[in-house]
């Protein structure tokens, strides 16, 4: 007992000394920073002596719709003034550079729009619209020129494509700068960082990284990121609509235990009325047997006494028929011997037609259960599918992890043999209703499923490098999507030859969309 009573106290104190404890800050999702990392590019001020051009300088950016590009403004000011220099832009991954031109320029708050001067197909970085606050962590994205010297990088290097570099720190709060609004925090910069993306876990754009604080190197170096205030209404001046994205960050890891918690959660309730259920069922299974049973013993007393009383009349008439064949009334003597004769298959009746108590539990059944399983007619299951119905689906934010701006609502029509919208169909396989959308420009593939009986569409989006694009697409040439409609062999066949594709993505995908959709009231059978 003693022993029992010291472990509950430690155990207490121990929940104690945890819960006064500072939460642990969120990882990062590696595989969604290295996919914001994929739309930045390196900015660089290039110079001309007759054919040949070199870097004079360079900075950072990142694009925010289609092909603009944002960075500082003090990273292009060499080529505002010089009109002689021009401005290049080296993706981080594959592909040739290109130039650009301003678009709008601001000094006040340190930003500039390029336009580039050919397309790239560089994905479009996310905005957050709930900026992290407190000491979220948070990564800065760029091309540090510390970085390019250590590698002994020449001036010829900075005009192919490099991976940008990743450092992690932590906000240390909203620092108003005299000109701009600014975030404060300890993600290590340097030259050339200018004009990159400050991150949050999601990989979604906090800030653009601007300058540094001195620091005499024994002191703790602090950056500042010109903040989301100064950059949504910037672009939004010069009509650019932002990929904005203002729902918590939130891992996969953490709503797959929620969605594990919430089955859980539905089994136990599912148990619970089973239990209840059975239990009732018990007690009206009692109550039905005793009311059976003395209804039972009513029924068989009534049926003895009926039978013995038979008896007694048929005995009576026996004996009044002899006495009228000893007196000679042969007339007298039929009839009475008739009603004997009646009275005792009467009787004989009575008896054999008593309720049994082996009778009382087929009762039981019938009363408990009237119709059998066997004799219910068939319907059809709940939620089956129907012939032709339209479906309006709305984003569970509760359970969709949303890293990019997807659409709230979805209107889907839908037809038994998995035709979506009158133009994509889907393959079936195990059950499920699946299409892989590998696009030709976008770094993205698509997974989307849907359960016309759960009612529920599922995009699940995995954000990828430039040689997995590549694998992705070829896998995807390999076999051709049926029309709409082509029969379900066709919808089968769908189903298999998607798995290759499948079976090339990652674990986990960038982007999860839960949808729940509501059957409009125009379904058919």
């Amino acid at each position: 007992m003693i022993a029992h009573t010291l472990r509950t106290l430690a155990l207490a104190l121990s929940l104690l000394f945890a819960a006064m404890l500072p939460a642990a800050p969120a990882q990062a999702d590696e595989a969604d920073i290295a996919a914001a990392a994929r739309g930045v590019v390196r900015v660089v001020i290039i110079g001309r002596d007759g054919d040949q051009i070199f870097p004079i300088a360079h900075g950072t950016g990142f694009v925010v719709a289609g092909e603009r590009i944002i960075t500082n403004a003090h990273v292009i000011n060499p080529a505002i003034e010089d009109k002689r220099l021009s401005i290049g832009i080296v993706p981080p991954e594959g592909g040739d550079a290109v130039y650009a031109r301003p678009v709008s320029v601001s000094p006040r708050n340190d930003l500039a729009i390029l336009a580039t001067t050919k397309p790239m197909n560089l994905p479009v970085l996310t905005i957050a619209g709930n900026p992290a606050s407190g000491q979220s962590a948070v990564t800065a994205i760029g091309y540090p020129m510390n970085v390019d010297r250590a590698q002994g990088l020449g001036q010829n290097d900075l005009f192919r494509a490099t991976p940008p570099v990743l450092s992690t720190g932590f906000l240390s709060g909203r620092r108003p700068s005299r000109e701009m609004d600014t975030l404060l925090h300890t993600a290590p910069i340097a030259r050339g960082n200018s004009g990159g993306p400050l991150v949050d876990n999601c990989g979604r754009v906090i800030g653009i990284n601007s300058f540094g604080a001195e620091s005499e190197g024994t002191e703790a170096e602090f950056f500042f990121a010109v903040s989301t205030r100064e950059l949504l209404p910037f672009l939004r001046a010069n009509d650019i609509q932002p990929q904005l994205n203002a729902l918590p960050c939130r891992s996969l890891a953490e709503l797959d235990a929620q969605d594990e918690a919430r089955r859980q959660q539905m089994l136990a309730a599912d148990q619970r009325r089973a239990e209840q259920a059975r239990a009732e069922l018990a007690q009206r299974e009692e109550e039905l047997r005793r009311d059976l049973t003395f209804r039972t013993i009513d029924a068989r007393a009534n049926r003895m006494a009926l039978a013995l009383l038979l008896f007694v009349i048929a005995l009576a008439a026996g004996g009044a028929a002899y006495l009228m064949h000893l007196r000679g009334d042969m007339r007298q003597r039929a009839i009475v011997g008739s009603v004997a004769i009646v009275a005792l298959v009467g009787a004989a009746i009575a008896w054999l037609t008593r309720p049994a108590f082996a009778d009382i539990e087929s009762d039981l059944q019938a009363t408990l259960f009237p119709e059998r399983p066997g004799d219910a007619p068939e319907d059809k299951p709940g939620g089956a599918l129907v012939a032709e119905a339209t479906y309006s689906c709305v984003l569970d934010q509760q359970r969709s992890r949303v890293t990019s701006a997807p659409k709230q609502d979805l209107e889907i029509g839908w037809s038994a043999q998995g035709c979506v919208n009158g133009r994509t169909q889907y393959g079936i396989n195990a059950g499920d209703w699946t299409r892989v959308l590998v696009p030709s420009t976008e770094a993205a593939v698509s997974v989307n499923r849907f359960d016309p009986q759960a009612h529920e569409y599922v995009v699940e989006r995995y954000l990828l490098d430039r040689e997995a694009m590549r694998n992705a697409r070829e896998l995807r040439g390999q076999y051709e999507a049926p029309q709409c409609d082509g029969g379900d062999q066709a919808a089968r066949q769908l189903g298999v030859d998607q798995g290759a594709v499948m079976t090339a993505l990652p674990d986990r995908p960038n982007e999860r969309l839960v949808y729940t959709c509501t059957l409009n009231g125009n379904a058919t059978d």
